[in-house]
């Protein structure tokens, strides 16, 4: 397996042998020679094959694992996990940051409601009493498989939202054409383990994690535009930030 993806150590070099290890499955996981779901062979006979020790070969598989890129399972042995959609922090819609990557994503509508904001979503967007809100709930999949369960609330004197556009078009794309200019929002990322409601949409087993994100968006003029919770497999997705000293 190790000559398979080219893999080898340079014992001159001053770069640890483990952490060359870890360099060279990470290319190779990165480069497509190792194929999301592909198995790798186990310590030992990787250890043998590279002529080094089986405690190396195991720190350099450890840290893959933690990093995400790799997973043991009990009678199936290591394999290479799925590629992550890495997400910048930015003001931007899961549909329109799928869609600059290349991926190709869909939406299943799961409900849809013109409703009587309640008081969270009044104070949320800033609502008078007795204002109307649409309210629903999508499914988010990239090249076929579940990523994201996202319900959304969005104040309805913008533009007409209905459930084809959901299916079609980014939640963002559709505000930008009703007139919105994006300015700023709030927002809080966290993790949960998934429940029984979430589980089978995400095709993931109870209780594994999940990424989660709460964010209200703000136009130019101030107006508070839409307030969402959105939970994420944390298996298939992660947010990127870049951090300033001040």
């Amino acid at each position: 397996m190790a000559k398979q993806f080219n893999l080898s150590v340079d014992r001159s070099s001053p770069v640890p042998l483990y952490h060359q290890i870890v360099q060279g499955i990470e290319a190779a996981i990165h480069s497509g020679q190792l194929a999301p779901g592909g198995k790798l062979d186990n310590e030992i006979d990787l250890a043998a094959q590279l002529n080094l020790s089986r405690p190396t070969m195991r720190k350099a598989m450890d840290e893959l694992v933690r990093s995400g890129l790799l997973v043991r399972k009990r009678g199936v042995g290591t394999q290479v996990v799925a590629s992550q959609v890495r997400r910048p922090l930015e003001l931007s819609s899961l549909f329109d940051d799928l869609r600059s990557r290349g991926s190709t994503p869909t939406t299943d509508v799961l409900s849809f409601a013109h409703i009587t904001a309640d008081s969270p979503t009044q104070e949320a967007l800033q609502l008078p009493d007795g204002a109307s809100v649409y309210h629903f709930t999508r499914l988010r999949k990239v090249d076929g498989k579940p990523l994201a369960l996202m319900e959304n609330w969005v104040r309805d004197d913008i533009t007409t939202i209905d459930e084809p556009r959901l299916r079609e078009q980014g939640l963002y794309e559709i505000l930008r054409r009703g007139g919105v200019n994006f300015r700023l929002a709030t927002q809080r990322v966290g993790a949960m383990v998934a429940d029984d409601y979430q589980a089978p949409l995400l095709e993931t087993p109870v209780g594994s994690a999940l990424v989660t994100m709460e964010r209200t968006a703000t136009d130019d003029t101030g107006r508070s535009v839409e307030t969402g919770h959105h939970v994420y497999r944390a298996d298939s997705y992660s947010f990127e930030m870049t951090l300033v000293q001040r």
